[in-house]
């Protein structure tokens, strides 16, 4: 601290004085260019190879490594299903937006953020409660959810992040990590085969009562998206005809008079059991 009153104010003022007298440091961008800064490493740019597939797997290491944190990132997962998210909240919704999809050049409305599915919240808060809301404990959480849901929501997710000051994208990371963790119902697949001799059988009538009992059509999930009907690509060995297959094994006991029962048993809309005689 200097012991002359106002010494301070007389330094301010003469380097004020210095630098009004200096030609000016603005540039008329864009039409001069600016100098390049040594330091300067351009814009980001995602990179193809020579499939025409991005290089980038959207593993959000450089927007956590980025120091001042400037960069912000989405994508979605390798069967574009869920989008991911890393940045500040208020980016993403200004590209929710209208007009900024129309500036960037994509459709609207933006399929990548199309609303998910809701789920019990209650069910999620109540598993963060036995966790103590610890984010070391992640792996166990998200197990008790899938427990709990048969699945991992998006919206578990996104409150389990909330909850516990995780990053979405480390939770989603850590979830695809393990195999046993899964993001979509369990689906189950009834298969009826259409070979000639499974046709003959009654493998049309079948598939018509399979279809009521599910109350789908062929190709096509369940209401509930539990369970899919398809057709089987080919007879299994040593299968007798009419052929149904659950998941790939066969059902002998399946036939044109209890297909209807035993789908609606699969449905878990019969009052016995799956199966039926």
């Amino acid at each position: 601290m200097s012991r002359l009153p106002g010494l301070g104010l007389v330094k301010g003022m003469a380097l004020t004085l210095r630098r009004f007298f200096q030609p000016p440091v603005t540039i008329k961008y864009p039409e001069v260019d600016a100098d390049v800064a040594v330091k300067y490493r351009g814009r980001l740019q995602l990179l193809y190879d020579e499939h025409g597939t991005l290089k980038c797997e959207t593993c959000f290491q450089c927007a956590q490594a980025c120091p001042i944190e400037c960069i912000d990132m989405g994508g979605t997962d390798t069967k574009g299903r869920y989008a991911v998210h890393w940045g500040a909240a208020e980016t993403y919704g200004e590209r929710r937006t209208e007009s900024a999809l129309r500036r960037a050049g994509r459709e609207v409305p933006d399929a990548l953020f199309t609303a998910f599915e809701p789920a019990d919240l209650d069910a999620v808060d109540a598993i963060l409660e036995d966790h103590d809301h610890d984010p070391h404990r992640m792996l166990s959480i998200l197990e008790a959810v899938q427990a709990e849901f048969g699945h991992l929501p998006v919206a578990a997710l996104k409150r389990i992040s909330h909850r516990t000051g995780a990053w979405y994208a480390m939770i989603y990371g850590t979830a695809s990590y393990y195999r046993h963790l899964r993001f979509e119902r369990a689906v189950e697949e009834v298969a009826v085969c259409r070979c000639t001799a499974c046709l003959m059988a009654g493998g049309g009538r079948i598939a018509e009562a399979i279809g009521g009992g599910l109350r789908t059509e062929m190709g096509r999930p369940t209401p509930d998206g539990r369970i899919r009907f398809a057709w089987l690509a080919t007879h299994l060995p040593g299968a007798a005809a009419p052929l149904v297959a659950l998941d790939g094994e066969a059902q002998p006991e399946v036939g044109p008079a209890n297909a209807a029962a035993w789908a609606q048993a699969l449905a878990g809309e019969h009052p016995v059991s799956r199966t039926v005689h």
